[in-house]
């Protein structure tokens, strides 16, 4: 039986595996869509019932599939999504850098809520703060989206603590979602004090570095040019020191 794990002190308890399914379609045309909506039945069928996705990822593709895939189960499964970038949710055209305005959130979030064939998100992170906006503002927004029913819980991405605190005293914050890993210790020094102070869980994302902790990467491995680590600078310089290592022996 999967163990649940409840995040903070606001009531959302998930399977402690969660399914990530940012990769599935974010890059391509989804000529794999009957493999990938298969494959997240499964999880279902093993226990998983945390499923996270992000209008920014497709962009909007990845939430129509995710939404397919889970309407069987709906009521057995928590969806998490993501808004906060600045992308059309009828086109899907990213217009470049965030947009967390009000208007644009809601707009963001009944384009979520169509794609994944629901009257309701679990989980709505922002994806990203936006300095334009004030955090209070955001937090003010998700709130009205809770009362409404749309929203059950808020969670921000990649905050830092002034952030959570600030949207914390407006609408409590259910989870962080942050990246954490043997390799990424930077959480540790002031977010995780902060979290645990205030009854906020962590829901950490690249767990195994990207691919680089699972053993299956080594100085022979080489990335599709599509590859998104390409551009990570930390992957690209412990590639790097892979291939060395690689052409010394």
């Amino acid at each position: 039986m999967m163990l649940k794990r409840k995040l903070g002190n606001t009531g959302l308890e998930v399977s402690a595996l969660s399914l990530g399914c940012m990769g599935y379609g974010k890059a391509r045309e989804l000529q794999d869509r009957p493999e990938m909506i298969a494959l997240i039945r499964q999880a279902v069928e093993r226990g998983i019932d945390f499923f996270d996705t992000a209008e920014s990822y497709g962009p909007l593709k990845n939430e129509q599939m995710v939404g397919e895939a889970l309407k069987p189960v709906r009521d057995h499964v928590l969806i998490a999504t993501k808004f906060g970038w600045d992308i059309d949710p009828d086109t899907g055209v990213h217009h470049g850098g965030v947009n967390s305005k009000p208007n644009h959130v809601r707009a963001a979030v009944e384009g979520s809520l169509r794609r994944l064939k629901t009257d309701r998100i679990d989980l709505l992170y922002q994806h990203r703060v936006d300095p334009d906006v004030p955090i209070d503002d955001v937090a003010g927004t998700v709130k009205a989206l809770i009362q409404q029913g749309k929203v059950r819980y808020f969670g921000l991405s990649e905050a830092g603590t002034g952030s959570i605190r600030r949207a914390h005293a407006v609408q409590p914050v259910a989870a962080l979602q942050s990246e954490y890993s043997l390799w990424t210790r930077e959480p540790e020094t002031q977010i995780l004090p902060t979290l645990e102070e205030l009854g906020i869980g962590l829901v950490p994302y690249s767990p195994l570095g990207k691919g680089f902790l699972t053993g299956t990467i080594d100085g022979s491995t080489r990335f599709d040019p599509s590859d998104f680590r390409n551009s990570i600078p930390r992957s690209a310089v412990l590639a790097g020191r892979l291939q060395g290592i690689r052409e010394r022996e």
